[in-house]
């Protein structure tokens, strides 16, 4: 009977508060990961221009972020890809996504993704060209270069 009374009176410990608090701290740091810092590439060296002015941000508008290193190279997401398979497949995704508003949009139509180009400052420009026309030849009409308006002391810089 001794042995039934020391199951009886064993005392477990609530996990509820613990778990609690660690649900409200994963709910936090999802809040305030910022995604978008991913997008740029550090190692992108941004030409410098003196009447440079920064793109208005609509959080209603998609944003297309392609790096372009001196050699010509696209990245996105900090992984080389192939500049005109990249674009194609992109503008297809926002074409399915503006199809819902307006059915008969077709690939090549104005898009409503806005394509930001941070090409490297030795970069040429017949390959910069080359990222220019098949951004236009699939619908992306709002295209933005991304410059320096101002030297900066480290090589962090913004969208």
């Amino acid at each position: 009977m001794s042995a039934a009374m020391q199951h009886a009176t064993r005392a477990e410990p609530d996990l509820t508060p613990m778990l609690d608090m660690v649900f409200q701290l994963i709910t936090f740091f999802m809040l305030v990961i910022n995604f978008r810092a991913a997008t740029i590439d550090p190692n992108i060296k941004l030409p410098m221009m003196g009447s440079a002015r920064p793109v208005a941000a609509n959080s209603e508008t998609d944003v297309l972020v392609l790096n372009m290193a001196a050699s010509g190279e696209v990245n996105v997401y900090g992984q080389s890809q192939d500049a005109e398979k990249f674009l194609e497949q992109e503008a297809r995704l926002s074409l399915e996504k503006s199809q819902k508003q307006n059915p008969k949009l077709q690939l090549g139509d104005e898009l409503s993704t806005t394509v930001v180009i941070r090409a490297d400052k030795q970069t040429e420009f017949t390959k910069l060209n080359h990222v220019l026309m098949a951004c236009q030849r699939l619908g992306f009409r709002k295209i933005s270069l991304k410059v320096l308006d101002k030297p900066l002391t480290n090589q962090a810089s913004t969208l």
